[in-house]
């Protein structure tokens, strides 16, 4: 089991739950944007937010955003250490830093000593594209041995100066060393680690990039925190990791969406029905699972096994509540009668 760090009010490792990250995409220094999004995300179900800091305006800006948000606020700082020593005077939550290239050891102890004095938590955040160019030709490129090296040599830069309220992280674009590089820092350190494959993608691509290098992860048991990097909107980010997290079984509540692929037996416009009951029970927080079923196959055993459930038929479908037959409703109230007939089940 890895160490225990405190981001905010969200525990990370020791055995707490794993939490969801995302990453604001507003500029940073603009703060009433830079709220409107992470508000959002809070909705969504985000359970850390990180923002950019390239400049002292951003950095400025982390005190007046952190007044107005509820979740912890994660300040990505590269090369200017005074970055990092304005964003923990806003009141920061944690600070993303690779101690390497931020200048000399006073430069890495005055931001060690400044988060120390605030129980403000570092990840050492290593990704492909900035393994240090030694590492490169010592391993002929950015392998996952050469970013673990790379971490390690960053983390011993902040045990030297006695910090040790670390979180780590190694990705790559690249599913399989990302999956490699993880399970061998897991071996390396007992410092909670912060999963993610890094330029993962666009919406689609990227969300089973993630998956299936997250998801590998998580159900070997490695892997504290994660954030799904997307070229979409952040708030696709936390849906896709928190589905990622209740496929591998190491999250439950909210709803469990079921449904078929479809096939010639299918004589309702299944897709349509389909996307819109998933996208009406977005907010929904009730502990169920939902199954909407094309024919009369798999459809009422899979309705049945469901808390709620469609099995469809010739232009109409069955409902189903906890495995009873409650309705026979045509097509067009299939979604009206399913969403009414969850409301009533109450919390």
């Amino acid at each position: 089991m890895t160490r225990q760090i405190t981001v905010g009010n969200i525990k990370i490792g020791g055995g707490a739950p794993i939490s969801v990250q995302s990453m604001c995409n507003t500029r940073t220094d603009d703060v009433d944007a830079t709220v409107s999004q992470i508000l959002r995300l809070e909705k969504a179900g985000c359970d850390i937010i990180r923002v950019a800091v390239p400049d002292m305006p951003a950095a400025k800006a982390i005190g007046e955003i952190k007044k107005r948000v509820h979740i912890p606020l994660v300040a990505d700082i590269h090369f200017d250490y005074r970055l990092a020593l304005t964003a923990l005077d806003g009141g920061v939550d944690k600070v993303r830093v690779n101690p390497g290239n931020i200048g000399s050891p006073d430069r890495v102890r005055a931001v060690a000593r400044a988060c120390e004095a605030r129980r403000v938590p570092i990840r050492v955040g290593v990704n492909s594209g900035s393994v240090e160019r030694e590492l490169l030709q010592k391993y002929g490129g950015p392998t996952a041995e050469a970013m673990v090296e790379s971490a390690l040599r960053h983390t011993r830069l902040l045990e030297d100066v006695g910090f040790s309220d670390i979180a780590v992280s190694v990705k790559s674009s690249t599913v399989s060393r990302t999956v490699e590089a993880y399970r061998l820092m897991a071996q390396k350190c007992d410092y909670p680690l912060h999963l993610g494959v890094t330029e993962a993608g666009t919406e689609t691509i990227g969300a089973i990039n993630s998956a299936v290098g997250l998801g590998t992860l998580l159900c070997e048991g490695i892997g504290d925190t994660v954030r799904v990097s997307l070229t979409a909107d952040p708030e696709r980010e936390v849906e896709a990791g928190i589905a990622i997290l209740k496929a591998a079984g190491v999250r439950s509540g909210g709803v469990r969406f079921v449904s078929c692929p479809t096939c010639g037996r299918t004589r309702i416009d299944l897709v349509s029905l389909a996307h819109e009951v998933e996208t009406r029970l977005r907010g929904c927080q009730k502990d169920i699972t939902v199954a909407v079923m094309g024919c009369a196959v798999n459809g009422p055993g899979e309705a049945r096994e469901a808390d709620f459930g469609v099995a469809g038929g010739d232009g109409e479908g069955i409902l189903f509540k906890k495995g009873e037959i409650v309705a026979k409703l045509p097509y067009e109230r299939l979604a009206d009668g399913l969403l009414e007939l969850i409301g009533e089940d109450g919390e």
